[in-house]
């Protein structure tokens, strides 16, 4: 739908089994062709993939068709927004130079039909969680991602997939407390004057809200594919 501001994040392609993934890739590009419309904006909030790393010479194959796809949108003057996340942050500049997709390596503020908005993948915000950030502090070293790149990529994307399936089963077998980090970080902004606050990593889908404003958390596409849409000033996440 034109005028419309579409949302993603936690889409994790490269998780699963090879079938699975077809599958979820399918609905992927899907539901980017319903999108294709001139002057619509997309933002992904991170984690489009489970593991990403780019080297200089070497693009990981798997993709193609989603590759493709996205440089048919931009081609088209819809308007691709990345912020990377805690799964896939290993960028250079590959989607920018060959996809006309702009990355970010941080939150962003936006305003969108007048409303402030606040986006992030949302890694780092949760509570009790200080061995990620040093984890993150280090990984994102660039002599770290210097030094990794030496490395054959065959061997290094297989220890990029395995190192973050590792990660994942830690952070899904981890006791974070009662406290939600990301809501708690989301009320912050907007007692700071933001009108939406959106966010991916916990895949925990939300709506709420908050005096003035709202926090958005986009949940994943591991169980029920979704994006989020603003139109007409308001914020819907619907099912895909």
């Amino acid at each position: 739908m034109k005028n419309s501001t579409y949302f993603i994040s936690d889409i994790h392609l490269g998780l699963s089994s090879k079938e699975e993934e077809v599958i979820k890739e399918e609905k992927l590009l899907n539901f980017l062709d319903s999108i294709n419309i001139s002057g619509t904006t997309l933002y992904i909030l991170g984690d489009l993939f489970d593991y990403w790393f780019e080297y200089e010479q070497v693009i990981q194959k798997g993709n193609f068709r989603l590759f493709t796809k996205i440089k048919e949108l931009t081609d088209n003057s819809v308007v691709i927004k990345y912020l990377i996340g805690n799964h896939d942050f290993l960028h250079k500049s590959f989607f920018h130079d060959y996809l006309g997709v702009e990355v970010f390596k941080t939150e962003i503020e936006v305003l969108i039909s007048n409303k402030k908005f606040f986006l992030g993948h949302g890694d780092g915000l949760v509570k009790n969680d200080l061995g990620y950030k040093i984890l993150k502090f280090v990984l994102r070293n660039k002599f770290i991602q210097t030094l990794y790149s030496l490395i054959h990529p065959d061997f290094g994307i297989w220890i990029a997939k395995n190192t973050s399936k590792k990660s994942r089963d830690f952070t899904n077998g981890k006791n974070y407390g009662e406290i939600d980090g990301l809501l708690e970080a989301a009320k912050l902004k907007i007692d700071n004057g933001f009108d939406f606050v959106i966010f991916g990593h916990s895949h925990k889908r939300e709506l709420t809200k908050y005096n003035n404003g709202y926090y958005i958390n986009l949940g994943s596409w591991l169980e029920q594919p979704c994006y989020g849409i603003y139109k007409d000033n308001k914020f819907d996440i619907i099912n895909w």
